[in-house]
């Protein structure tokens, strides 16, 4: 009867408790279990995002780690390594000067390892509808009609219904429409969601010795990726935000790199509620990555600026737009990578000027979050 197992500090012994008895074998390190091309490519995948997507610089990194720490054998070498990222399908070969470029597949599966690293594995849903225990505003007619009640939206009356009502009410010759008359054509509700995700490429997320950009791709390849996994009917788009805001691409995400650029903040969310103002979904959210600190305004030609502090003038616009989000129904839950009070305190009067959400994470836990929801008043830390 096998009673238990206990690793002894040894690299080559394991003791194994069997009732009275003590049995020593050799011990074997749960990675040496792992394929040698499945050890690779791990590494493979964490240096591609440190090198932006530089395939020759990480096969180069990688070439010169296996000269100093043997990361191959004679059995399966590093030559074997690449010729297996080609037929598998993670890199794709320049027929003209021979250069590799990471793949789709590549790109997919650095998502993927973001999200088991910081959500856990998640079950893709073949319905893709977010579950929720309210009816609601739906976006497809039904066959099903009710009585007008106060409250219901002027979009969802069935015209010609109501006006049949009417005349067989009041009668033909005088035309009288009441409240009585009218009548509700229903629609099915969607729990559908159409998401922005914002993501700070500023100059502070590579300041004062912390790399906090690669903990925010992290973040935002996990987002993404669970996204169109858990909820593929869902609309996501991306933009990134510096001295302005643009939008990107998913396949860009790992690659992202940090500009010599202040925060706009401001120009981030105005851009994220256009695009949502022209999604057709019910509900909306934006998810915003960031250090905390919005450091600049567009003026005109130029731009207003400041580095030193929480500039009231930049502060106030900024939660302008909070305001006006939370006014659109459009609630916003920031990512906050950094662990300064001062920041922090911002963070808070944004997120509560909203009614949003707040994820504060220091940038050795990102699974570590503390969950605030302003919402429903009270806090939870959530593991």
């Amino acid at each position: 009867m096998l009673l238990g197992r206990t690793y002894i500090n040894s690299p080559s012994l394991e003791f194994t408790d069997i009732m009275n008895s003590h049995l020593f074998t050799r011990y074997i390190p749960q990675e040496n279990g792992m394929e040698p091309f499945q050890r690779l490519l791990n590494l493979f995948l964490q240096l591609m995002q440190y090198t932006n997507g530089d395939v020759g610089e990480v096969l180069d990194w990688m070439n010169q780690l296996d000269r100093q720490h043997k990361l191959t054998d004679d059995a399966y070498g590093m030559g074997d390594f690449i010729r297996d990222l080609k037929d598998k399908g993670y890199l794709q070969e320049n027929p003209i000067n021979g250069e590799f470029s990471p793949s789709a597949k590549t790109n997919q599966t650095i998502r993927k390892k973001s999200l088991d690293e910081i959500f856990g594995k998640l079950k893709k849903s073949p319905l893709g509808n977010h579950k929720t225990r309210h009816t609601g505003i739906g976006d497809e007619m039904n066959s099903d009609t009710r009585a007008f009640v106060f409250g219901d939206q002027v979009d969802q009356i069935d015209l010609t219904a109501s006006l049949r009502n009417a005349q067989v009410n009041h009668g033909t010759e005088h035309f009288n429409l009441t409240e009585n008359d009218l009548e509700i054509r229903e629609r099915d509700f969607k729990a559908q969601t159409s998401t922005v995700l914002m993501i700070d490429i500023s100059h502070s997320m590579i300041l004062y010795g912390e790399d906090r950009i690669t903990p925010a791709k992290k973040v935002a390849m996990a987002l993404a990726e669970m996204i169109k996994v858990r909820y593929p009917k869902d609309t996501l788009d991306i933009l990134v935000f510096g001295n302005d805001a643009w939008p990107i691409e998913i396949k860009d995400l790992p690659y992202l790199q940090v500009g010599p650029y202040h925060t706009n903040t401001y120009a981030g969310l105005e851009l994220a509620l256009d695009i949502l103002r022209k999604r057709k979904n019910a509900n909306k959210q934006i998810f915003m990555i960031t250090d905390g600190k919005p450091t600049c305004l567009k003026e005109g030609n130029g731009y207003y600026q400041n580095s030193f502090g929480l500039d009231r003038k930049i502060i106030n616009k900024t939660l302008t737009m909070a305001a006006q989000a939370r006014r659109l129904r459009i609630p916003i839950t920031t990512f906050m990578i950094a662990s300064d009070p001062y920041l922090q305190k911002f963070v808070r009067e944004f997120t509560e000027v909203n009614q949003g959400k707040a994820y504060y994470s220091n940038l050795n836990g990102l699974g570590d979050y503390i969950f605030e929801d302003f919402e429903k008043n009270r806090k939870k830390r959530v593991k």
